[in-house]
């Protein structure tokens, strides 16, 4: 499996991320639609963007009952988008359902993957605010246990946990993971971070990199460099 860079585009508008991908002369980055841009601009920026020539990833996170799931699923179906996701903690039969939902009549599907912990949350905050007594390791494991029982094809994870994910449920599982900063920048407000480097080398199958690129002077230099240190 080739690895890749997935930029996160968490912007506001359509004229931001507009304005920033047409930074992008000779390249067409892997993108991520997260929550505040559909939201802002609904369905059509996605068709936008594919027309574009982007793969997008739609960040939208989805967690309810299974029917409702499978039945939001097989409208992003429609989108063609070329990754999409939800919550493990949705319930094995619920990641089952969504499976069903995403895929067409002819059998294919966009890749799913499940959110197995944010990265925002380290395991004082799970152990206090969501009353899970468990290991964060041994959570996140168990989720990603869940999500292939189910069909998914990986989840979203911390890099520091795509490697052991990997043992548990085998290289073609794919790992994505965010929470990547450059040595020398900033953490924000992530909690478990490691570098594109660091992401390579212990297994990460795409890394999702967000303000490093975008709030960067220069986008595409930072872009370039991204993929340097983790694709190669």
């Amino acid at each position: 499996m080739g690895k890749d860079v997935i930029v996160a585009c968490d912007f506001a508008s359509k004229d931001e991320v507009m304005n920033f991908l047409d930074e992008f002369k000779d390249s067409k980055p892997f993108v991520k639609i997260g929550m505040e841009l559909f939201y802002a601009e609904g369905p059509q920026i996605v068709r936008e963007i594919k027309q574009r020539g982007h793969k997008i990833f739609l960040d939208l996170k989805l967690h309810d009952i299974p029917n409702t799931v499978k039945k939001s699923m097989a409208v992003l179906s429609k989108l063609d988008v070329d990754m999409t996701n939800l919550h493990a903690g949705g319930t094995v039969a619920m990641m089952q359902a969504a499976v069903e939902g995403l895929t067409r009549p002819d059998g294919t599907r966009p890749i799913l993957i499940a959110v197995t912990q944010l990265t925002s949350t380290d395991e004082e905050r799970m152990k206090k605010d969501l009353l899970i007594n468990e290991p964060i390791d041994k959570v996140v494991m168990h989720y990603a246990h869940n999500a292939k029982i189910a069909g998914l094809d990986g989840v979203v994870c911390s890099p520091l946990e795509a490697g052991k994910v990997h043992e548990v449920c085998g290289n073609e599982f794919i790992t994505v993971t965010p929470g990547v900063r450059f040595a020398d920048g900033d953490v924000g407000d992530q909690k478990r971070v490691m570098t594109p480097a660091q992401a390579k080398e212990i297994g990460s199958d795409y890394i999702v990199v967000g303000r490093p690129i975008t709030a960067s002077p220069d986008p595409v230099a930072a872009y370039e460099r991204c993929v340097r240190e983790f694709v190669g």
